[in-house]
């Protein structure tokens, strides 16, 4: 089968290079025809490097963006690319950095051999981050299962199949959020255990504001049930508090009324037409091997 490992970058040159010769360290014994595209979102720092270790990859290709569009759109632009102009079964998204460890893409392959049509998730099991971080996770997920119903485990680091990749590219959701688009047209995941890893070079890049900001887009694909989830919240709580109204018991229904602004704000970022045109933001693209 053809695999297609599919890294948005940002920068990031030296952990681009050394992930690519540990994804070729790992899978030097799968007899499989096991590709890279690297979508460059419009790096401010050069990001071209020489690959000496790349023998077991069958291509490596560096997509070179005009405007930097973000994480979510460059891996949709991604996905874009690789459904109209390559030959594929399965697509494997993964961060640049490090923090998705190579040595997993091997349980993704595997996995897929039963799998037919469905898309393999890696569920996160454990993370890396400190003590701060982790329980701003744990609310994250909380928050997002309290809101939508759905219980989201699982970042870019998935392995999607050729039926799901089509069902990616036809939903508009996917230019806002890639996991919750993913769990709005899937309902049949295949989950498979994954440790979030450390960095190969410097601090990690998802700090407490893009943590939310990345919360918030998910719910917002899920904006239907949000919105009669907290029309349900806001009648109950209000019941609740009437004989003790004050500043201090509104504030979770002012936070709540922010909350459901901020998703509002997100739900506008998906926009089909640019999604659509998203290849029109290639530069050039260099082919490695």
């Amino acid at each position: 089968m053809k695999y297609i490992i599919l890294i948005p970058i940002y920068n990031d040159r030296e952990s681009l290079k050394l992930l690519v010769e540990n994804i070729n360290s790992e899978i030097k014994n799968l007899n499989h025809d096991i590709s890279i595209v690297v979508i460059n979102d419009s790096s401010s720092q050069q990001i071209i490097d020489n690959y000496p270790n790349i023998e077991n990859i069958s291509s490596l290709e560096i997509i070179n963006m005009k405007e930097n569009r973000g994480h979510a759109r460059c891996i949709a632009s991604g996905l874009k690319y690789i459904f109209e102009k390559k030959e594929f079964d399965f697509v494997i998204p993964m961060d640049g950095d490090g923090e998705d460890r190579p040595e997993e893409i091997k349980n993704f392959i595997e996995l897929s051999k039963e799998a037919g049509d469905r898309s393999i998730i890696g569920e996160r099991v454990k993370r890396s981050e400190g003590l701060f971080f982790k329980l701003c996770y744990q609310f994250h997920k909380f928050l997002t299962l309290a809101f939508t119903g759905h219980s989201i485990k699982f970042g870019n680091f998935t392995c999607l199949s050729k039926v799901t990749v089509k069902k990616m590219l036809e939903e508009k959701a996917t230019w806002n959020s890639f996991s919750g688009s993913l769990k709005k047209i899937e309902k049949d995941l295949i989950s498979s255990p994954s440790i979030r890893g450390k960095r190969y070079f410097g601090p990690s890049q998802m700090s407490f504001f893009n943590l939310l900001k990345h919360s918030l887009s998910i719910i917002s694909v899920f904006r239907k049930t949000v919105l009669i989830r907290s029309a349900l919240f806001i009648i109950f709580y209000i019941l609740l508090i009437k004989s003790y109204a004050s500043i201090v018991t509104s504030l979770p229904l002012i936070l709540l009324l922010i909350m459901i602004y901020s998703i509002s704000s997100l739900t506008l970022r998906e926009n089909i037409e640019e999604f659509n045109n998203c290849l029109t933001n290639i530069l050039d693209i260099e082919k490695v091997k």
